[in-house]
This record gives structure tokens, sequence and C-alpha cells, in this order.
């Protein structure tokens, strides 16, 4: 008889996990719950009536790690053949030998070129911040000389790591720290970055330092490096149909090899027994109906902080530090417009010439969003009219229940069309459509009981049949890429019987995802 492997949670991990499950072996039985009514977790793409589509995040999709580049693929095939919007603007690009065509069949993975900067007193800055006229015009000489000096000393007189704020000052030097990180940091954790670890910045920003940026700045051009860092070579993938697409096509996958997905399913209690998980107790959202599941072994990737209040016999310690983990959640209002005020001025040609950014990090004071996405330069698949139209998002951060979150969506929409007249980016007459999607614990903080989080770790390491995985099953703000790996890891862990650190050493290494050198 299989042995019964409960899934909770249909995001990218757990499906990824069951997929894997799957392909490997024979002797296991996927089961998947999920509350939401489609798969996806916190990388689905949601429609309007007219078909536009927009995703969380939204997502691309990058990894250094080959295996998880080669899953994609086998579910997706990557781009061999250009686009209709690379054919529209005779948009040169290498695509992989013998790929899919987007032209002739859905089942495509996109290759896209990334462009994603900094918008500071309406001008664009690259991020990592590079070298160029731009970032002198738009923080003035004086300041830049200033700067620059700043940044010398930080090399030479290193201040203790004791948090994100003086992670990011040795690597950047205070001045720069002050223009570009302290009030966007703010601005999405909701906190002062010294009062956040120093952990999300060895997780998010290792491996990209000014002086990396100013030597691929100043030798790339002269040819005298051959190597760089993967941050600064511009390109991601991107399902044709959106981000659903491929998440979609992975359930199918499951659901065709015997796996089960439960959607519209909540975990109501998770049943122990010593050292082991026995049982979930589940309430259909729709229905309201109650039952339990029974399984061999669990894999979670659902908020450790809701896997401890909802489990039985825990030490009070631990409960006590769980409560006190604290999630940033998320507003993305979304707009479809006529025109953007953005203009190209880079090397990549666009339909309209629009800005070829993905994401554009708004840093200006006085403005609440954090980020704009230009959904067009994902996939032009999912914009209807996307010659004639433009599909943003504003994202905002939050936390649920305060202000922002409670304000009524058409407040927030008037909110976010202001926002954007101030930053000269849209006229209110330019919208045609508006919507808001609200997202909960988006971001696991690393404040509030953060500190304590591997007195957590150790004891879900005592229950023998758990695995936590994913960016909220391991309180770890994970890249997309290292939530499929942790899917991966959990079943090479289950299978061969390894332990379970490897799992969550995940995104732990010195090298970050993006700095591969190629």
């Amino acid at each position: 008889m299989k042995k019964r492997i409960i899934i909770i949670g249909a995001g990218p991990a757990g499906l990824t996990a069951a997929y894997q499950i799957l392909k490997e072996s024979d002797d296991y039985l996927p089961i998947i719950i999920e509350a939401d009514s489609k798969v996806g977790g916190l990388a689905k793409t949601y429609f309007d009536e007219d078909g536009n589509g927009t995703d969380i995040g939204p997502h691309r999709f990058h990894s250094k790690n080959i295996e998880v580049m080669n899953l994609w693929d086998e579910i997706l095939p990557f781009q061999g053949y250009p686009a209709k919007d690379d054919i529209l603007v005779k948009r040169e690009m290498k695509f992989k030998k013998n790929g899919s065509d987007p032209e002739k069949t859905d089942l495509s993975f996109l290759q896209r070129r990334r462009f994603s900067r900094i918008y500071y007193r309406k001008h664009f800055l690259d991020y990592p911040i590079k070298l160029k006229p731009a970032i002198i015009f738009a923080m003035g000489l004086p300041t830049t000389i200033v700067a620059g000096f700043s940044y010398l000393k930080s090399c030479f007189h290193k201040i203790p790591e004791t948090n994100l704020e003086s992670f990011m000052i040795n690597r950047f030097g205070r001045v720069l720290y002050k223009l570009f990180f302290e009030g966007y940091t703010q601005k999405v954790w909701g906190v002062h970055p010294s009062k956040i670890s120093k952990d999300w910045g060895s997780q998010r920003i290792k491996g990209i330092s000014l002086i990396k940026v100013l030597t691929n700045a100043i030798l790339s051009p002269l040819k005298l490096i051959h190597k760089k860092e993967i941050s600064l070579i511009e390109e991601y993938h991107y399902p044709k149909l959106g981000s659903s697409q491929l998440w979609e096509r992975m359930a199918e996958y499951i659901k065709q090899k015997g796996g089960k997905i439960i959607l519209d399913t909540e975990v109501k209690e998770i049943v122990k027994d010593g050292d082991k998980i026995v049982s979930l107790k589940v309430k259909n959202n729709k229905t309201s109906e109650e039952s339990v599941i029974d399984g061999d072994l669990f894999i979670s990737s659902m908020p450790i902080k809701d896997l401890i209040a909802n489990m039985n016999d825990v030490p009070k310690s631990v409960v006590q530090i769980a409560q006190g983990l604290i999630y940033r959640d998320f507003i993305i209002v979304n707009y479809v417009v006529s025109k953007i005020n953005l203009k190209n001025n880079t090397d990549c040609p666009t339909v309209n010439n629009i800005a070829p950014d993905s994401w554009i990090y708004l840093q200006d004071s006085g403005i609440t969003a954090g980020r704009m996405d230009i959904m067009n330069n994902f996939s032009p698949y999912i914009i209807k009219n996307y010659k004639d139209e433009v599909v943003i998002n504003m994202e905002y951060f939050c936390n649920e229940n305060d202000n922002l979150w409670n304000f009524e969506d058409n407040d927030l929409i008037k909110f976010g069309i202001q926002e954007l007249q101030k930053l000269n980016i849209i006229d209110n007459s330019d919208v045609k459509s508006s919507r808001v999607i609200r997202v909960k614990k988006a971001y696991p903080s690393y404040f509030g009981a953060y500190d304590n989080f591997d007195q957590i770790k150790d004891y879900l390491n005592t229950l023998n049949n758990l695995y936590c995985i994913g960016r909220n099953g391991q309180h770890k703000y994970n890249n997309m890429d290292h939530s499929v790996l942790s899917g991966i890891v959990a079943v090479r862990t289950i299978i061969n019987n390894l332990s379970k650190n490897d799992l969550w050493d995940i995104n732990t290494d010195s090298e970050y995802q993006e700095t591969k050198k190629v």
C-alpha cells in the first residue's frame, strides 16, 4: 500500500513536492490541501472580465539551479522563436535551440529582457545602482561625490553588523543607504531597518555590492572582463499565459499520475501523537463540511504561525514565539490605461515605446506605493489590447486591518491614481478600468519574535514525519525558485531518509541566486 503524503498548500513549493514524488517513486500518494479555489499560492495570475492578466508580485522565473530550470522547461517548454511583441518591434534575442514557438502554441515559457529600475525624482536609475549620468542628474553632483567618499569609507571601516541597517551601510555607505534603502525598506516592512534582522539582507542582497557594480560599469564596455554577475544580465523567463499557467500544468500532471488536489479546504487542526502528526481536521470553505484526513507523512507550506497555532501539545515557549512572528501583507491596485508617460530610454525596443521595465521601484518620499509593475513587459499574450493599452500595478505594503488595508476599493483606486499623477506616470483620463487585489501573509518578517525562530525550527525537527517548505512554511523570504527547490529537497529527504538540515539550509548559501558567474 502506498504511503500517504499530505501536503498543505498548492503553491510552488507544495505542487513541486507532489510533482517530484510522483516522478521519483511509486511508493507514495500525494494529497494536497489548499484553502484557495485555485493553485499557485503567491504566484497566481488574476484575469479581469476583459481578459487582462496580472500577477501577485509579479514573479520572474529564473534560477542558478539547473535542476529547477530543467523542471520548468519540461512542464512548459522554453521559447525558441520570437513572440508577437518581439516580431512587432524587431527585437533580437537568442532563444533556446528547438524551443517552443509562442505564436503557434500556448505551451511556451517566454524569454524576456529584464529591466528593473529605481524611479527617483523622475529619473530612472539602474538597480543595482550603476555608474551612469542619470544617477548624477538625480542625486546632484555634490551628493554623488559625497556618496562616493561615503562608500569608500564603508570599504575600510566596517561597523558591527547587528541589524539590516548596519548590513546595508557596510555594503553601500551611509549616504546611499539613506537615499535609496532606509526609506524604501521602512515602506516595505513598516519598521525601521535598525529593527530588522540582518538575515533579510544576507538572503536578498548578498553578493551585490557597489564595488562589483563599479567594476562591471567600468570594465565591461572595455571588454576587460568576461564573467558578469547574473544580476547585471537582464533576462528571465515567464509563462506565456501568466504565472498560473505553469502551476496549473503541474497540477494537471499530478492528477493524471494519481495524486489528489483538494481545493477550497482549510486546515483547522493538526492532530499530533507524540513525535508524529497523524491527521488533519479540515473544513470546506464552500460547504462548511468538516472531515479528517489521515496521513503517513506531512509536508507543510502554511505559515509557521498558523501551523503551530493549529497543533496540539506544543510547548508553551514555542507557542509564544510563533504567536510573535510577524507578516507583511500586500495590496495590488491594478489599472488598464490607454498610455503611460514613461518613455523608453533604453536600447530595448518596446511596443509604443513604453518603458521596458517589468518592475519599477518608487523611491520618492511622499509616495506610499513601493513598486510599480508593467504587465505588458511580462507577456503580450495576457493583455487583451497590448498594442493600444498598458496594464500596470501599484504595489502597497501594509498590515492586515491597518488604515491602508481597510481602505474601500474605490478609495484605494483613487489614491493610486493620485500617486501616479504625482509621479507624472499617467493622467486621470488615461485610466480605462481598475481593480484591487489583497494578499495576506505575503512576506514573512525578520523582526518581532524572529530572533528566537531557531527554537521553533528545533521543535519542528523533532516531529519525525513533518517537513516544512516554501516561503511561509520556513518563514524565510525566499525567491520562487528557492521555494521550488525546497519541494524537491523535501522529497529527496523523505525518499532517502536524509537529515532535515539540508531543507532548512536552502537560501542560506553565500552566493545569492542572481549572482552566478556567466
